[in-house]
């Protein structure tokens, strides 16, 4: 009789363990880590960029036999184009959720992150966004983990710079109408209220291309420097249209990220001074960034356009959270990512901040020289 029961527990034990095993969810073959960006439109060249950051990553990590646990894993890029447009937005973080993606890099705009937060955040699916609106995370998810500095030093920097660096006194402030453009529009011009004089303030839309209004008031108006959240194309028609009434070596521009690209650099000539702020340094002003240059040129035959190698770091930074965990579960990788303080090949390091704010972000202020945008400040503090 006791022979039996031992028997019997023997078998329940083995029985309980199986059950057990087969309960885990094992590693799988494959893992797919979303990218969530503008990939047609004005900013197209910018999404593209961005998804070529985590491809180039990906495919390093799968060239190298990434493992979990020993075992080999392949990692999969499902990249989605949101248009810069909230509403696609949503539909495309559902369609990344239901294609059963580990995370997601995305988005580039404010106003599509904040909108396709909840959506990431009710999978318990980190959501590693380059967007720089401050309510990104003051919604509360756990899952929002912002990349760069968000637009609350980015206002610093600019009404700092502004204020102490540059002469003129009689300045507009013009931006896109987006979440983004609008929010660091306002945050600037409060910082320069008392220190310059604002002439003029105007709203337009992030497709406007028909400056020839603007312009003319600018000109009548005897503006010095415009401070812009417009985005490189609408500045490039807008110094077009100064161009027209005689007037674009007589402004300066003072613009953000979405004015810091490659196809604006080369309108330096066109209009009296050229400058950005940015939270999205270049490669090149990092002790990793040269390698990153060489490989995504050799990989792409193009020279990154915008934050490429942020999403690049972000990419290695996932993988080394999925490993950690040693799980496929987002939501146990989301867990590890807010507790890492993860090697950036490019950058250097990624760590956030209770509320998913990254603790390294800083902002730099750029001018063109020789056809490149080239730091002259920057500041984690300003």
């Amino acid at each position: 009789m006791v022979q039996l029961s031992r028997r019997s527990a023997i078998s329940a034990a083995v029985i309980t363990l199986a059950l057990g095993l087969s309960a885990c969810s094992p590693m799988p073959d494959t893992i797919k880590i979303g990218v969530a960006q503008p990939l047609s439109g004005g900013l197209a060249t910018l999404g593209k960029d961005m998804v070529n950051g985590v491809q180039l990553a990906v495919d390093e990590l799968n060239k190298s036999g990434f493992a979990v646990n020993g075992k080999k894993v392949t990692l999969e890029v499902v990249a989605m184009d949101d248009k810069a447009n909230p509403e696609e937005g949503k539909k495309v973080a559902q369609a990344l959720v239901d294609a059963g993606v580990i995370a997601v890099v995305g988005h580039l705009n404010s106003g599509v992150s904040i909108p396709a937060a909840p959506i990431y955040a009710g999978k318990g699916i980190a959501q590693l966004a380059i967007s720089s609106n401050p309510k990104f995370n003051q919604l509360g998810h756990a899952t929002a983990l912002r990349l760069i500095a968000n637009d609350d030093l980015q206002a610093r920097a600019l009404g700092s710079f502004a204020a102490s660096q540059i002469t003129e006194t009689k300045f507009a402030v013009v931006d896109d109408g987006t979440l983004y453009g609008k929010g660091l529009a306002d945050a600037a011009a409060k910082q320069l209220e008392g220190k310059k004089t604002i002439s003029l303030r105007q709203s337009f839309d992030d497709k406007t291309k028909d400056f020839a209004v603007l312009a003319d008031k600018l000109k009548a108006g005897g503006i010095e420097v415009v401070v812009s959240t417009l985005n490189d194309f609408q500045v490039v028609a807008l110094i077009e249209a100064l161009t027209k009434v005689g007037y674009n070596k007589n402004i300066t521009v003072v613009g953000t990220d979405t004015l810091k690209t490659g196809e604006m650099a080369k309108q330096a000539d066109n209009v009296g001074k050229l400058l950005a702020t940015s939270s999205v340094l270049e490669a090149s002003e990092f002790p990793g960034g040269r390698a990153f240059l060489d490989a995504y040129q050799a990989a792409f035959k193009v020279a990154p356009a915008y934050g490429g190698h942020y999403t690049y770091d972000a990419t290695y930074i996932l993988a080394a959270a999925i490993k950690k965990a040693a799980s496929a579960d987002p939501a146990k990788v989301t867990e590890v990512l807010r507790k890492m303080d993860g090697y950036a090949p490019v950058t250097g390091s990624m760590k956030w901040t209770d509320t998913g704010e990254q603790r390294y972000g800083v902002v730099s202020v750029y001018t063109v020289r020789q056809g490149k945008w080239e730091s002259i400040m920057r500041s984690d503090s300003w």
